[in-house]
């Protein structure tokens, strides 16, 4: 799992790629942390390359969304595969995130 942080601006994109299950999870939620920090702002998380997410992932998000509500911030997440965007209908995601 690899998470790449850049700036445009005010926005502040996170793109993910590989993994994120329970075994990089925790390198995951250290490598978040300047998304965290940036929560009262235009967050993009990027999903293009992420090929799986765990529950211990769907968590993670789940922390990040209530870190930007708390900070009036904006969270958007962005090109989900077929099979995480099942994962997200399943969950109930669609209804908690903005994506596009």
């Amino acid at each position: 799992m690899k998470l790449t942080i850049t700036r445009n601006g005010s926005q502040i994109t996170g793109s993910l790629c590989g993994k994120l299950d329970t075994v990089n999870a925790e390198q995951f939620s250290r490598d978040m942390q300047p998304l965290m920090d940036a929560a009262d702002g235009d967050i993009v998380l990027d999903c293009a390359a992420l090929d799986y997410i765990s529950s211990s992932g769907l968590r993670l998000f789940l922390t990040l969304r209530k870190q930007v509500a708390a900070k009036g911030g904006k969270l958007t997440i962005r090109h989900l595969n077929e099979g995480i965007r099942e994962v997200f209908a399943i969950t109930g995601f669609f209804n908690l995130f903005t994506i596009e």
